[in-house]
C-alpha cells in the first residue's frame, strides 16, 4: 500500500506468497522470463524498461547484477542491506536493536540521535512505522522519512520493524509496535529521550498501525506480553497518519483498484480470513472501533485520488475524532495518489509537533494542498 508496495508489485508483476525455506531459491516466472541469457542473474538491460529505475534498489551488493536471492528478497519485502541502512546525515545511528527480547529480525528498531542538539531538554521522539500491506516492506531506510525532524536537533528518530502477516496474524503487528514503544520509554534515560513526547508516523499499513497506537493507549488488553518492559505503557502522545486504512469493512464502499473483501487482500491476509466473513476479527483490527476521548492528537494526510486506500478512510476517522473533540487535522492532497509526500507535508508535521511538544503558538486547521505543488517542490529540491 506504500510506494514500496506499489513498486514491488510493478517489479514482479504480481505479489508472490511467502516461500517455504525448501522453495526459497526456486525461480519465479518473472525472473525466468527476464533472464534472457539464462545465466541465473539479471542485468539492468534484461529488465523491462519501466522496471530499470528500481535496479539499484534490488542490486544490494552492487555487483552490477540482480541475483535470484536479491530478486526474491525484494519481492517478499525482506529486510535488505542490514549492515548499511540508509539514514540522514548528522546523526548517530544504532541499528537492529531487539525491542522484544527475541532474536527475530523483524522485532528490531533503528535509532538515530542528532549529533548537534538544539535543546537542553530530553529529545522528543518521532518513530516511523513502514507500510507494505502488512505483508511487505521493512524498517530499513525508514529513518530517511524523518530527515526534516532530525535536522532540527530536537528529535530522536526511530524506525520500527514488525512481523508481517505471512509470519503472524493480527494483533501481532500492534503488539510488536507497542513493545517497541515500551522499549523506548524503558531506555529513555540512557538515550536522553522524553518518554512523554513520543510521536508515531506511519504510511499506508503503517498509517493504520500508528492510528491504532493513537486510539488504544488506554487499552491494557491490547498491549500484548512481549519483551521485558511490561511495566511500561505502549501509549503515544501524537500521531501522523499518512493514508492509513481505518475501517476495513468499508474499504470497498468507494472506487479503487483493489478488492479489499477478497480472501487474498492485504486486509484479509492480516486477520486470517476474508474480512466480510470475519467481521468480529476485522473490527478488532480497525482504528474506528476504538475512538475515545483519551485518544491523542492526530495529523492525517491523504490524497484525493488514492485508489488503494480511499480518502474516505481518513475522512471518517477525522470526523469521528472531531465529534468527541479530540484534535484532528486533515490535510487533503488534491489530485494526490497513494504515497503522497513532500517538504510542505513535513512542514505541517513539524508545526503539529511544535504545538504539542514544544508549546509553540502554531495555527493549524484542515486544509487542501495541491499535489501539483508538492511535485513542483520535489523537482525544485532535486535540482538544488
Amino acid at each position: 500500500m506504500t510506494p514500496d508496495f506499489k513498486m514491488t508489485a510493478v517489479f514482479c508483476g504480481a505479489l508472490l506468497p511467502m516461500l517455504s525455506s525448501a522453495q526459497e531459491l526456486k525461480p519465479d516466472r518473472r525472473f525466468t522470463e527476464w533472464d534472457s541469457n539464462k545465466d541465473g542473474k539479471l542485468t539492468r538491460e534484461e529488465l523491462p524498461e519501466r522496471n530499470r529505475k528500481f535496479f539499484g534498489r534490488v542490486d544490494i551488493d552492487k555487483d552490477g547484477f540482480i541475483s535470484l536471492k536479491e530478486h526474491l528478497d525484494f519481492v517478499r519485502g525482506l529486510p535488505r542491506n542490514r549492515s548499511q541502512p540508509r539514514a540522514p546525515q548528522g546523526v548517530k545511528l544504532e541499528q537492529n536493536i531487539a525491542y522484544a527480547g527475541t532474536n527475530n529480525p523483524r522485532q528490531t528498531l533503528d535509532l538515530a540521535l542528532p549529533e548537534k542538539r538544539a535543546t537542553n531538554k530530553p529529545l522528543a521522539v518521532i518513530a516511523y512505522i513502514h507500510g507494505g500491506g502488512w505483508r511487505q516492506g521493512s524498517k530499513d531506510g525508514g529513518l530517511n522519512r524523518l530527515g526534516a525532524y532530525l535536522s532540527t536537533g530536537r528529535y530522536a528518530g526511530v524506525s520500527i520493524g514488525y512481523r508481517l502477516s505471512s509470519e503472524k496474524k493480527w494483533p501481532a503487528q500492534l503488539h510488536d509496535c507497542k513493545a517497541a514503544i515500551r522499549w523506548l520509554k524503558a531506555n529513555s534515560k540512557k538515550y536522553d529521550l522524553d518518554p512523554k513526547r513520543i510521536a508515531v508516523y506511519g504510511t499506508s499499513a503503517g498509517g493504520h498501525l500508528v492510528a491504532m497506537l493513537g486510539v488504544t493507549g488506554n487499552r491494557k488488553d491490547l498491549e500484548g506480553d512481549l519483551g521485558p518492559y511490561k511495566g511500561y505503557s505502549g501509549s503515544v502522545a501524537a500521531v501522523l497518519d499518512y493514508f492509513g486504512p481505518t475501517q476495513f469493512l468499508l474499504m470497498n464502499s468507494k472506487p479503487g483498484k483493489m478488492d479489499h473483501d477478497a480472501p487474498r487482500s492485504p486486509e484479509s491476509l492480516l486477520i486470517g480470513g476474508a474480512i466480510q466473513e470475519n467481521k468480529e476479527k476485522t473490527l478488532h483490527a480497525s482504528p474506528m472501533s476504538y475512538i475515545n476521548k483519551k485518544a491523542c492528537p492526530f495529523l492525517i494526510v491523504h490524497g484525493t485520488k488514492d485508489m488503494l486506500v480511499p480518502i474516505h478512510q481518513s475522512e471518517i476517522l477525522d470526523k469521528a475524532l472531531d465529534k468527541i473533540e479530540v484534535e484532528s487535522i486533515l490535510i487533503r492532497v488534491e489530485g494526490g495518489a497513494h504515497g503522497v509526500r513532500g517538504t510542505p507535508l513535513d512542514e505541517k508535521g513539524l508545526a503539529f509537533l511544535q504545538r504539542h511538544f514544544w508549546g509553540k503558538e502554531v495555527e493549524l486547521a484542515d486544509e487542501t494542498i495541491q499535489d501539483s505543488d508538492l511535485r513542483s517542490k520535489r523537482r525544485e529540491k532535486d535540482t538544488k
